[in-house]
C-alpha cells in the first residue's frame, strides 16, 4: 500500500545496475543521492497520484490481498 516502497525498489535497482558498483560507504552515499535525484518526478506523481484507487480496492477486498 506504501508508495514509498516502489521508489526504494526503484532506487535499489537503479543502484545496483550500476557499473561499477558502489566499493565504499562513501561512494554508495553518492550513488544513492545521484540515482535518487534522477528518479523522474512522473514517477513518484503517478504513485502518489494512484492512492484513490489503492484506498478503494484495498477496501473492496476488505483488506485482504491486492495486487498492488
Amino acid at each position: 500500500m506504501n508508495p514509498i516502497e516502489h521508489v526504494w525498489n526503484a532506487l535499489g535497482r537503479r543502484v545496483a545496475g550500476r557499473q561499477p558498483p558502489p566499493q565504499t560507504l562513501e561512494e554508495l552515499e553518492r550513488v544513492l543521492l545521484e540515482e535518487w535525484d534522477r528518479i523522474p518526478q512522473l514517477v513518484i506523481n503517478s504513485l502518489v497520484y494512484s492512492m484513490p484507487e489503492r484506498c478503494s480496492t484495498l477496501l473492496a477486498v476488505r483488506g485482504n490481498h491486492t495486487p498492488y
